[in-house]
């Protein structure tokens, strides 16, 4: 008689090994549901729906993030993720409400794979800075809260464009602080981010540092700041509609560091601006890189959602098989 776990696992340990097909007795039936041309990886990656698709900072009624699952399910998406911004404050402080979002994300069979945060570390206030890194380690426990993997953070940015409408009319780039360079910036991103992921690497949470603006905006910035953090809990957040120029050679760039991936559309014309993106190009940069992981859609264009994410939806599994391979995950 086995009286204990370690003489079970040693006994197991010597029993011979029965392929799996001649266990369940399905040795040579093309009939059955482990024949071997029904094994392998999936064909696509997984598309996700990004709930900053359906609010945008303007739509109201997509506040509710428990409409924005429904419409991701309705439309057949394999996960979503939160847009933080449109969850109010009183959301955020009620645990029951955050976790009915999770139970009914469960119910639904839409993991909640990413959640989209804002912070902001490029200032020479060190008070500021952080209020910024507690924030933020705020998100990523809430995040660890929902069961999210991974969590997009930012650099932040100078603050010295009149408004977001003024950033973009100037493609993104903003002048520094009077009396400062970039170069000041990067040290107090650096720590900052350093002490973040020292509580995301505690909550198994992978931050992804997205090609936004400020610092983020090049991938020459964005490296610099992951391989000076070095840690594989600091990864990237690609997202494809934020080089404004020269973007496939700026994603092939970051791609092998992306965790996830964040892929626009503008389907009747974007609100700032507009990329006519080959997909399909992206795709294969993709490929080449062997990234495995999930496509976010962040559908930022004018048409109705009723038929521009649908649409959106397709050219993203057209765009995005998964190619099998011999990489060591």
């Amino acid at each position: 008689m086995i009286n204990s776990r370690r003489g079970f696992l040693g006994l197991a340990s010597t029993l011979p090994l029965i392929p799996l097909a001649q266990a369940v007795g399905a040795e040579s039936d093309s009939r059955s549901p482990l024949a071997t041309e029904n094994l392998g990886p999936r064909k696509t990656h997984p598309i996700i729906l990004s709930t900053y698709s359906l609010w945008r900072f303007r739509n109201e009624e997509f506040r509710d993030f428990d409409r924005c699952l429904d419409v991701a399910d309705e439309m057949g998406f394999d996960g979503v993720e939160l847009l933080l911004y449109q969850l109010d404050q009183n959301e955020l402080l009620s645990h029951s409400k955050l976790m009915s979002y999770k139970r009914r994300a469960l119910s639904l069979g839409l993991p909640l794979i990413g959640m989209s945060t804002h912070q902001g570390f490029v200032t020479p206030d060190p008070e500021l800075r952080k209020q910024n890194i507690d924030r933020t380690i705020g998100q990523i426990e809430l995040a660890y809260q929902l069961g999210i993997p991974t969590m997009r953070v930012n650099t932040g940015r100078w603050g010295t464009s009149k408004d977001f409408d003024a950033l973009m009319a100037n493609r993104g780039v903003e002048p520094p602080l009077d009396g400062y360079t970039d170069e000041d910036g990067f040290p107090w991103v650096i720590d900052a981010l350093e002490q973040c992921v020292a509580v995301a690497e505690k909550c198994g949470i992978v931050l992804g540092l997205e090609n936004h603006w400020g610092l983020g905006l090049t991938p020459e910035g964005i490296l610099r700041i992951i391989d000076a953090v070095d840690s594989p809990w600091l990864q990237i957040t690609a997202d494809t509609g934020n080089f404004l120029e020269d973007p496939y050679e700026r994603l092939d760039k970051i791609a092998a560091r992306s965790i996830l991936v964040q892929a626009k559309t503008y389907y009747g014309g974007g609100q700032w601006y507009s990329l006519d993106l080959d997909y399909q190009r992206i795709g294969q940069i993709l490929q080449k890189h062997d990234y495995r992981g999930f496509i976010s859609l962040e559908f930022e264009g004018m048409e109705d959602y009723r038929t521009a994410i649908p649409k959106s939806l397709e050219l993203l599994r057209q765009a995005f098989p998964r190619v099998k391979t011999n990489a060591t995950p």
